[in-house]
């Protein structure tokens, strides 16, 4: 009997949650905003549930990294980094769909949120996002805007722009990567960009060297809380975000899926996170359950399809 007792014993410590570390699939290429978002978050939350290795996996239109989460076994061993050019942007554009963004993902929580800035340079003669809005009226086909690329939240968040005030006079330039798009803005280059909110965006825009006139998120942004949202500024609608957060493959239990939303809300409840995500110009999500990120992603998409339909993006 006491041996029975023991193998039992054995058997139950065998299956406790999580005995070998978790893989964290990061869609994208080392260095980016994701990888900003990532990193300090699995050393935070290794200290709480269990050691998390983060994979990079790029390419193919964003969607290799989520194809290998969708097709992982749900045991919680393998989660996915999502994002809007993920979940949202992948599977509308590619052609072969090889997963499903709301059947084929269980939503833990929403780690991050980070709104567009709508920047100018200092050489366009507008101060406000008004003056914007009534320089294009009154010079229809002069505007043209950069991007990180076809298909990137500043690529999106332009067409939503140029929807919302029913002028698609505006060009789009698109750029390798936002970092070559800001350079050229910066420089004068090009004279309007949609860029992510950074804090390096945000330290060219007090030294002067580009104009952030408004930025997309639903509030402003905590790093420069002088800036007006565009909302506020009188683009009713004007609302993009990108957003970071963990997912699993669907079948994975509520069970594990709750312990790593649990442990997700006290890594991103730690101060020196919060500070880390402060100084990038991220702002933390209080989308921390699993069905707030749920509804979460099923407002992003209902708010991206159209805007991307409307645009016929296709995946490069």
């Amino acid at each position: 009997m006491p041996m029975l007792a023991l193998a039992m014993a054995g058997k139950v410590q065998a299956q406790v949650y999580p005995n070998q570390p978790i893989k964290l699939i990061v869609p994208f290429p080392p260095g980016g905003v994701n990888d900003v978002v990532a990193r300090p978050f699995a050393e935070k939350f290794s200290t709480i549930l269990g050691h998390i290795v983060i994979e990079n996996r790029g390419g193919a239109g964003r969607v290799i990294g989520g194809s290998a989460v969708a097709r992982a076994d749900p045991d919680g061993y393998t989660l996915l980094l999502g994002s809007g050019a993920t979940l949202l942007v992948g599977p509308l554009i590619t052609p072969t769909k090889t997963f499903d963004p709301v059947k084929d993902f269980k939503p833990v929580s929403i780690l991050s949120v980070s709104g567009l800035a709508m920047a100018t340079h200092p050489s366009l003669p507008v101060r406000s996002l008004k003056e914007l809005l009534d320089f294009a009226k009154a010079n229809p086909g002069a505007l043209s805007y950069g991007s990180a690329g076809v298909g990137s939240a500043t690529h999106l968040g332009a067409e939503l722009f140029k929807s919302l005030i029913k002028d698609q006079s505006i060009q789009h330039v698109p750029y390798r990567g936002g970092g070559p798009a800001m350079t050229d803005l910066a420089a004068g280059q090009i004279k309007l960009a949609f860029p992510n909110v950074t804090g390096p965006l945000i330290a060219l825009h007090h030294a002067g060297s580009i104009r952030i006139l408004a930025v997309t998120s639903a509030a402003r942004n905590a790093a420069a809380t002088e800036i007006e949202t565009a909302v506020e500024a009188g683009l009713p609608g004007m609302v993009a975000v990108n957003f970071a957060g963990l997912f699993a493959p669907a079948g994975t239990t509520d069970t594990i899926v709750n312990q790593l939303a649990e442990a997700s809300r006290k890594a991103m409840a730690d101060a020196s996170l919060r500070d880390v995500y402060d100084k990038a110009g991220l702002e933390v999500s209080s989308e921390d359950t699993p069905a707030k990120a749920a509804k979460f992603v099923d407002e992003e998409i209902a708010r991206w399809t159209p805007v991307i339909r409307s645009i016929n993006l296709k995946a490069e």
